[in-house]
């Protein structure tokens, strides 16, 4: 007889934005049942799931959330991890693990690691403080802040003496400018037997001022051998952090064609919005099937794709309304998400779009038209 598979168990979802309202979209085909904790009453999630409004970083209040949970997993990285390591003494599933959060938390730890391991990344220095900076820059280099840096913000680049008032002063590290040509990700998923099911590298575009994905194209313009060197970096971070789950391995490709590790992220990723129509199995249901021990899905491309993020339009906050949204769905190709975010705000997360089209031309000319027409107002 074939094994059966028994959906009777609660996963719980630290964190109740965008990733998590996704996940649960996806998890829906598959009868799983959800919870969900976070310190937004208004958060995505909020409709979607059974909903606790606690701190995602207060160890009592994650301890409680986890005690009616039987898989626990996150959105986001900035939780307790003093309390999954408590959950996992007392037998709970905790993916990914706890290690592998706390570490990829820091970047200071995230880039030692890789330097331990013979992982190509920029060269680097750590830093304690402003002074530090100071002391230890050549100029220009990337200043980054050791913890709670996400969505563009504790990173930036020190270009002239000027700048070194900018510098962070707390613990960060300072890193060699890469004048790379491209940026790319490759999204890896291991589940709980080993298995291993990579996606084809994404290339991204970022905001000029703000450092986040304006939009990416999949697959990227790169050639095969980089293709295969990106592939086989991913595998090898994953592997060596012996995770369960999801990672987004964000990298530099340069002129001279080295690829280099930029940061991970250890959950759906920003850069994987497009597997939801653009692949055989989406970056959301590829990372429950590899936290509940199913077997992963094949990730090849069905066409290629662009993303688009909608992000809040700089001079407008208040409730949100999106001009343009009539054109913009009249286009063939086109599917837009929007994360049930009521109020804007200038460069907030709204929602996403993405464009199919087996023209790689026309897929361009398609992500223009949306990025110009689409805007978030209110």
């Amino acid at each position: 007889m074939a094994n059966t598979f028994n959906q009777d168990f609660k996963l719980g979802i630290l964190g109740g934005g965008q990733l998590g309202r996704m996940l649960i979209q996806s998890g829906i085909d598959f009868n799983f049942n959800f919870e969900v904790l976070d310190p937004d009453k208004n958060a995505p999630c909020r409709w979607l799931a059974p909903f606790t409004e606690g701190k995602l970083t207060d160890f009592d209040t994650v301890m409680k959330f986890g005690q009616s949970c039987d898989i626990i997993t996150i959105e986001i990285e900035n939780v307790n991890t003093a309390a999954l390591k408590e959950m996992v003494k007392k037998g709970k599933k905790i993916f990914p693990q706890p290690e592998v959060i706390e570490l990829i938390q820091d970047k200071r730890v995230q880039k030692t690691f890789y330097k331990d391991n013979n992982i190509p990344t920029a060269s680097f220095v750590l830093t304690e403080n402003q002074a530090d900076v100071a002391r230890l820059i050549t100029f220009p280099m990337v200043n980054k802040l050791g913890k709670e840096g996400y969505d563009g913000r504790g990173v930036q680049i020190l270009r002239t003496r000027d700048d070194l008032k900018h510098a962070f002063d707390k613990p960060g590290l300072l890193e060699e400018l890469v004048p790379f040509e491209k940026e790319i990700s490759v999204i890896v998923a291991r589940n709980t037997h080993g298995q291993i099911e990579t996606f084809p590298a994404v290339e991204m575009v970022f905001h000029p001022e703000q450092n986040l994905v304006e939009y990416l194209f999949a697959p990227a313009q790169i050639s095969t051998e980089i293709a295969s060197c990106a592939d086989a970096i991913a595998r090898t971070i994953i592997g060596k952090l012996n995770m369960v789950g999801l990672l987004a391995v964000e990298m530099f490709v340069t002129a001279s064609g080295e690829v280099l590790v930029n940061e991970i992220a250890p959950r759906p990723h920003n850069s994987g919005h497009q597997t939801i129509e653009a692949n055989v199995t989406s970056q959301y249901e590829q990372h429950l099937r590899a936290i509940t021990g199913l077997p992963l899905g094949k990730t090849d491309l069905i066409m290629p794709s662009a993303m688009v993020n909608l992000l809040g339009e700089p001079g407008y906050s208040g409730p949100a309304r999106y001009a343009g949204f009539e054109e913009v769905l009249g286009v063939k190709g086109v599917h837009v998400h929007l994360y049930g975010k009521n109020q804007t705000k200038p460069f907030r997360k709204m929602g996403h779009v993405t464009i199919l089209d087996e023209d790689i031309d026309s897929l361009k000319k398609k992500a223009n038209f949306v990025k110009q027409t689409l805007k978030v107002i209110a």
